[in-house]
Parts: C-alpha cells; sequence; structure tokens
C-alpha cells in the first residue's frame, strides 16, 4: 500500500517555507504523494472546524510544491466541480500535470457548503449527473478538438494546450460517502477517495461497493485512497472504542495496515486536521515540531 503525506495548507503551518520543506522532506523519506485540499468560504455563522479557517487553494498550492519536487505524486482531495467550469478545472489540471512531469492526481467532489455555493453561483441540483457530464467534458478537451454538448456543459470544438504528460489525462478519483457517490466512482473514475469524517471502520464495505461496480462494469480493480486524520499521542475514543489512526505511531501503523487489509491502496497522513496544527490561531514553531514528529515517524521507509 502506497503511503502519503498531506501537505502544509491549513492553519499556522501553511507558510512558504513549511510548503517547500515538508513536500522536500516527505519526497526524501518516501513517502508516495503529497495531498492538498479545497475551502472557498468560512461562513460567519456556525463556527467551523480550525482546519477550515485558512486554507491555501489547493491547484495553487500544488503547482508550488511540483516546483520544489521531482518524484512526488502531487494530488487534491478534494476540489469541488460545481464551483468552476470544467474547461478552468482541466487547464489547471493540466498545467500542474505539464510542470510535474506527470505527477497529478486530480480528485473531485459535489461539495457540501451551501455559502459556498450561493457564493459561486453554483447550483446544488443533480450533482450526480452533472459529475458525470463534468468528468465527460474534460476528458474530452484532454483527448481532441472536438469538443462536448450535453445536458449541463457544452464545450466548443477547439483545443486546449498543452496537453497533459499523463495520456489520456490525470487519475481522476471521486470523492463523496454515499453510496451513489461510491458507485459513480466505480463506473466512471479511477479511483475513490474518502473525506475527513469517514468512519474508516466501515472502510473495507465502501471499498467493496467501489469495486464490485467497476467489476460489473468491466472495469479493473480501481485506487481507493483513504485521508488518515492522524491524531497522535493520546488515543482518541468515541463510543468506547479508539478511532482509527489515533494514538502511539504503534496503533497507527497497525491501523494502516489493517486499512490494507480491507482493500484502501493508498492512505496519506493529514496533520491538517490535527487542532496543534491546522488552527490558525496555533504556534508555528510547534505546529511545524510535531508535525515533523509524525513525518519521520511514520515515514514508509520505517515500517516494520
Amino acid at each position: 500500500m502506497d503511503i502519503g503525506f498531506g501537505a502544509p495548507v491549513a492553519g499556522v503551518w501553511a507558510t512558504p517555507r513549511n510548503l517547500t520543506e515538508f513536500a522536500r522532506r516527505a519526497e526524501r523519506l518516501g513517502y508516495r504523494s503529497l495531498w492538498t485540499f479545497q475551502r472557498l468560504l468560512v461562513p460567519q455563522a456556525p463556527a467551523m472546524a480550525p482546519v477550515y479557517r485558512s486554507v491555501l487553494d489547493p491547484m495553487v498550492a500544488l503547482g508550488y510544491a511540483a516546483a520544489v519536487t521531482s518524484s512526488i505524486r502531487l494530488g487534491v482531495a478534494v476540489v469541488n466541480h460545481p464551483f468552476m467550469s470544467p474547461l478552468l478545472l482541466a487547464k489547471q489540471a493540466a498545467t500542474i500535470d505539464v510542470l510535474s512531469g506527470g505527477r497529478l492526481d486530480l480528485g473531485i467532489g459535489i461539495g457540501w457548503l451551501a455559502e459556498e455555493f450561493t457564493g459561486s453561483g453554483a447550483t446544488t441540483a443533480r450533482r450526480g449527473p452533472r459529475t458525470e457530464e463534468y468528468l465527460a467534458a474534460m476528458r474530452a478537451l484532454w483527448a481532441g478538438e472536438e469538443g462536448l454538448r450535453g445536458s449541463y456543459y457544452e464545450i466548443p470544438a477547439g483545443r486546449q494546450d498543452p496537453r497533459p504528460v499523463q495520456r489520456p489525462g490525470p487519475p481522476i478519483l471521486l470523492g463523496g460517502m454515499s453510496r451513489a457517490a461510491m458507485e459513480r466512482a466505480g463506473r466512471i473514475a479511477d479511483g475513490w477517495v474518502t473525506a475527513s469524517s469517514a468512519d474508516l471502520s466501515k472502510i473495507a464495505e465502501a471499498a467493496k461497493v467501489v469495486q464490485e461496480t467497476a467489476a460489473a462494469a468491466g472495469r479493473g480493480p480501481l485506487r481507493i485512497v483513504c485521508r488518515g486524520v492522524v491524531r497522535a499521542g493520546k488515543a482518541v475514543t468515541s463510543s468506547g472504542e479508539r478511532v482509527l489512526l489515533s494514538g502511539s505511531f504503534g496503533q497507527i501503523r497497525q491501523d494502516t495496515a489493517w486499512l490494507e487489509s480491507c482493500g484502501v491502496t493508498e492512505v496519506f497522513y493529514d496533520l491538517n486536521w490535527d487542532p496543534l496544527v491546522g488552527d490558525p490561531a496555533g504556534d508555528e514553531g510547534r505546529a511545524v515540531l510535531r508535525a515533523s514528529e509524525v513525518l519521520e515517524a511514520l515515514a514508509p521507509d520505517r515500517r516494520s
């Protein structure tokens, strides 16, 4: 199973220096991938978790990381398609893929925050069918000049160059924790990526839905990518049970091995959700020390 790392994109540690340093260190330590996520707006009310209060743009951050790395893959989990046209996202994705030498993994979601829909002029109606057509539109842009005329999107015939390095385009991972979202990923995407709120104790059932749907559609096994919200140190409990990926480093590594047995193909450890790291009101020095400790302790080349 591949092991990735969440880039410093939220809170006090999300600085140019830290993004550069952690990207380079993750690459040196053998991490397979580096991941960002999207948050466009923090409403005045109700209060949101610290991780969402100050977030770098995910695509810009990946372009920045591409310039300071050479081999680690660069992923976004996720960018929400209702908030931008397929023409724009296809161009951004192709650009990152070119600048990184073909290292982009493009996670796409449908969005959930009402204020972001309002601010973007987007609609929540028929997000499932729109997702399917959105992916078709981007793939049409990456493939050639014919364009696409659909029910929701129209791409005029023409070219969008340069083309992505990866052909026929960067791998697309769909997010979403509903069964419909999992089945959609199985039918049309290159993989599925979990949400930060996912109950990882039930991940095997979710992975089975994705893979069985893919098989029914005549497609091979897909990638199952898990955002690992790591809480190192004192174990976090829920209903009397230890929450997965919390506790000692030994426990976290055991949990990771268990996730692999459930069909997960990649876990990325994301410290942005750690309140001591991803809170913009925190202390940068302490955040960097904590994140560095986890980065080193859970490095893939140190697994026993």
